[in-house]
Formats: C-alpha cells, sequence, structure tokens
C-alpha cells in the first residue's frame, strides 16, 4: 500500500533562516540601532576593557556605578557580522536602572571557527567575573547568535541567568543554507556546539539556572520553533525556563524594547542582574 504524503510543503531552512531577506526594511532598523549606538556613547562613554590580545577582544563597559550588578549583552550576526559598537544603544536603558552593561566584540567567521568565538566569549564572560569583588556571575543576555552563546554560558556556569532573544540552539538547520559558507559547520560539529546537547544547568551546578527565550511573533516559523523547543527541553529537567514571544516583533524590531527602560524585557533583564 503507498504511503500517503503529508499535504505540507517541505520546509525552506534557506527562507527560515535568512533573516535580512525576511525582513525587507532592516537597513533602516540597523540603522536605527547605529545611531542610537553614537548617542549614547557621546552621552556615557564607555570604558574600554581588552578581555585578549586580538583587535576585536575588547568589550565596552557601561558604568551605572562602581559597584553595581553588571550583564553581557552579546549580538547577533550569525557569528560573521556585526559588533560592540551597533549595540551602545540599549546601555542608557540599563544604566536608568542601576546596572552596568557590557558589551564585547569577538573575531567573526570565516576568518575563525565558532568553536573559537565561544572561547573568546568565554574570556569576556570570565572578564566581568573578574570586575566584581565577589566575582559574582553576570546575567548574559543576546540576540540571535548571541541568544545561542548567552544559553552555552548558562550550561556552563559562567551566567547567573540567561535571556536568550530569538535564540538558535540547534545549529544542525543552518548546514544546508548559504549561512554556512562561512561557518562551514558539518554533522559533527553543528551538535558539538548546540547547546540543546549541552548539560542542562541545576542545583549542584555553580551558576544560574534560568533561562528566558525570548521570540518576535512575526520570526519565521523556524526561530520561534528555536525558542520554544530549548524552552520545554530545558524546562523538563529542572530549569527555570520562561518562553514570550513579542506580538508585532520581527527578528529585527524584537530588539526595541531594550531601548526603554520601562519595557518588560529591559525590567526582566534588570531583576536578574539585581537578584545575582
Amino acid at each position: 500500500m503507498p504511503v500517503a504524503s503529508s499535504s505540507e510543503p517541505p520546509l525552506n531552512l534557506e527562507t527560515e533562516y535568512n533573516n535580512r531577506a525576511l525582513v525587507p526594511d532592516h537597513p533602516a532598523v540597523m540603522q536605527g540601532w547605529r545611531d542610537r549606538a553614537e548617542a549614547a556613547r557621546l552621552a556615557h562613554p564607555p570604558r574600554q576593557i581588552a578581555y585578549g590580545p586580538g583587535e576585536r577582544e575588547v568589550m565596552d563597559l557601561f558604568e551605572a556605578r562602581p559597584d553595581a550588578p553588571v550583564a553581557v549583552f552579546l549580538h547577533g550576526g550569525y557569528w560573521q557580522a556585526l559588533g560592540r559598537e551597533w549595540f551602545s544603544g540599549i546601555a542608557p536603558a540599563l544604566l536608568a536602572r542601576g546596572v552596568s552593561l557590557a558589551i564585547p566584540s569577538y573575531d567573526l567567521a570565516p576568518q575563525v571557527r565558532l568553536g573559537r568565538i565561544l572561547s573568546q566569549v568565554r574570556n569576556a564572560v570570565e572578564a566581568v567575573r573578574d570586575l566584581s569583588p565577589t566575582r559574582t556571575r553576570p546575567v548574559v543576555f543576546g540576540h540571535s547568535a548571541g541568544g545561542h552563546m548567552a544559553a552555552c554560558m548558562l550550561s556552563e556556569g559562567r551566567a547567573g541567568a540567561a535571556v536568550a532573544i530569538s535564540g538558535v540552539f540547534d545549529l544542525a538547520p543552518l548546514i544546508p543554507t548559504s549561512l554556512n559558507a562561512a561557518l562551514g559547520l558539518d554533522a559533527r560539529e553543528a551538535a558539538a556546539l548546540s547547546p540543546i546537547h549541552w548539560p542542562v544547568p541545576n542545583g549542584s551546578t555553580p551558576g544560574g539556572t534560568v533561562l528566558d527565550c525570548i521570540v518576535g511573533a512575526d520570526e519565521s516559523a523556524e526561530f520561534i520553533r528555536q525558542s520554544r523547543m530549548m524552552a520545554d527541553l530545558w524546562g523538563a529537567q529542572g530549569v527555570e525556563t520562561r518562553l514570550e514571544t513579542v506580538e508585532g516583533a520581527n527578528h529585527f524590531t524584537v530588539l526595541e524594547p531594550l531601548f526603554d527602560k520601562d519595557s518588560a524585557m529591559t525590567r526582566r533583564i534588570a531583576d536578574l542582574a539585581c537578584k545575582g
């Protein structure tokens, strides 16, 4: 007997993960990031801290006060674009809530492998801990590729809590897409670097056990699935997970609440940082 075929068309992974193609007006949104970043740097000049010997192994530290809790923001760009200078604009909202903000740059693919980028992020987070007399683990939050790395830092016990905005937690779907031209992932490396396969933080793990997965309601089905999958998977194993879908937000505008000191997203990150 012939097997009935599914009525649903096969998923086009290239379309699902190519966010710039999905959001035609993304250049205007990103220009807004740059404009607000420049204004923030003028109003609140950051302290630059080298966390490694490389040219991009530098982070900007926006200080609310010397003893303030610190949150670390990990930028997106599929590990192959952007840098800390794009995101300074999110600092004023957290500063207004008494939370300092560190934004590291890191080397980009294809000049380095993804494993090397993760190693740099580890060093950046440890450098933030070194700034605290008690070596408090900071809250780590990130967008897209940064969401992936925030979850990794939580798994390793380096973060007091993690907020992953539009994160990619399973890298395997990227392998057949054009995004992988720079990353060069194969099935083995993708599995090894996907936090869905990493140890789940628990009471015996140093660090935090809180993971927020936030995603725009207007993002692709795959990005929504990734956040839901991660929240469900770790939540079922004892992590305090929270899934939030931001109505009317796409992969780029999902960051808009971070520019508002009174938004639920900013308040949540500040609260997590202060609890740490």
